[in-house]
């Protein structure tokens, strides 16, 4: 970064925590979907199964944009930049609680998923370079902190919201928090330009290390197979299982939460066992997917499942991307651009791939295939880390986007 002016801690701060309320807002809205595809298929005479494609496009455009987007605007004006981020963003909301057909709320969220897969790109950089002198490390664990609470608390408070009044309202609701943010944005930001770590010229270096290529190999099967069963969870939850619409919201609620435990065990063990959380985790998810069908009939049952599927994911994206920041600490914005693509490829093909099975076999088998997915991810993480022989991390970077 350069030409910030510094600032007194207060001011400081309040920017990351500006940052950080943003990063909450924007994986509200890439997930919430999840928890209202049967209202959003009902309103438009769809089943939830076609409604799911929501998910797909929105990924894979991230996917898609990440990078390029990265690179194009990394000599720009950040301020300017994260202006018309917030601005893009705000307007597709609106447009979304506007929508009258389904192909128009596809079009707001592809407006959506462009502003994200800038904000992604940008954000990670932005926080450690506005935060006060020597508390990077703390800004940065904020910005996790978000992303978890999203899931905590975006996904369940919006479901709610879909369920009380309309999906339409919840995606208002999230509009107007993000043109609230846009003010935050105009009045506190400084104008400033970034020297981005990594160019164009740095992928075929990083792409030449197999450690790293095996890392986002894995990042994209253990995604493809959480998002197989995760996308389609509200529905497994009121077909499969038979619960009303309120154990749907607190089966959201449980899965979130266990996110928040996750990171906590992540942050007190992964210094020194970060292959072997990472291995762990795998195993657990494969585990809980498989097991998501005999338990799915159980209320006890589907919330210990919850409670370590949510923990063992965080567990993965957190690993994974730590992992990522170690073997490519020379080109780190190229890389975390990289493995923002490729979360989001597995964001979408687990929801493509979990569409084809509620309707091509029956929805109650998406555990199944997931789990199998994370299997063998397990699989090749035990193969991988056995021959790189790395166990090391970077000291306190917690850098997450799930």
């Amino acid at each position: 970064m350069t030409d910030i002016t510094p600032v007194s801690r207060k001011l400081a701060w309040s920017r990351v925590m500006t940052l950080a309320a943003a990063a909450f807002i924007f994986n509200t809205t890439e997930y919430i979907p999840v928890g209202l595809l049967s209202n959003i298929g009902d309103s438009f005479g769809m089943p939830s199964s076609q409604v799911g494609i929501m998910l797909t496009v929105y990924a894979w455009i991230v996917a898609l944009t990440s990078l390029p987007m990265m690179l194009m605007t990394s000599s720009m004006n950040r301020r300017h930049l994260l202006i018309g981020i917030f601005t893009l963003f705000t307007a597709s909301h609106v447009l979304s609680f506007f929508a009258w057909n389904f192909n128009v709320l596809l079009i707001s969220r592809v407006g959506v998923a462009l502003a994200h897969a800038l904000f992604w790109s940008i954000t990670a950089s932005l926080v450690f370079n506005l935060a006060p002198p020597g508390r990077q490390a703390r800004a940065l664990s904020l910005l996790a902190t978000a992303t978890a609470l999203a899931s905590v608390l975006g996904l369940p408070l919006g479901r709610l919201i879909g369920q009380v009044f309309s999906w339409r309202s919840t995606f208002m609701a999230i509009g107007m928090g993000a043109f609230a943010l846009l003010w935050l944005i105009v009045k506190m930001m400084p104008d400033f330009t970034s020297a981005s770590t990594g160019s164009a010229k740095s992928l075929p270096a990083l792409l030449r290390r197999p450690a790293l290529v095996g890392i986002y190999a894995l990042t994209v099967v253990a995604v493809t197979a959480h998002f197989t069963a995760f996308t389609y969870i509200e529905s497994f939850t009121l077909k499969v299982g038979g619960f009303d619409e309120s154990f749907a919201t607190v089966l959201l609620f449980v899965l979130g939460s266990a996110g928040v435990i996750g990171s906590i065990i992540f942050s007190k063990y992964a210094e020194m066992w970060i292959s072997g959380l990472i291995t762990g985790a795998l195993f657990t998810l494969s585990v809980c997917l498989l097991l998501l069908y005999p338990f799915a009939f159980s209320h006890l049952g589907m919330i210990v499942l919850s409670l370590l599927w949510g923990a063992s994911f965080m567990i993965i994206g957190m690993g994974m991307q730590m992992k990522v920041l170690k073997l490519a600490s020379d080109a780190t914005d190229v890389a975390m651009a990289i493995a923002s693509g490729i979360i989001n490829i597995g964001i979408g093909a687990g929801a493509l791939l979990g569409n084809r099975i509620s309707s091509d076999m029956t929805i109650s088998a998406v555990g199944y295939v997931g789990g199998a997915l994370a299997g063998l991810a397990f699989i090749g993480a035990v193969l991988l880390f056995r021959k790189s022989g790395n166990n090391a991390v970077e000291a306190g970077t917690t850098i997450t986007e799930l």
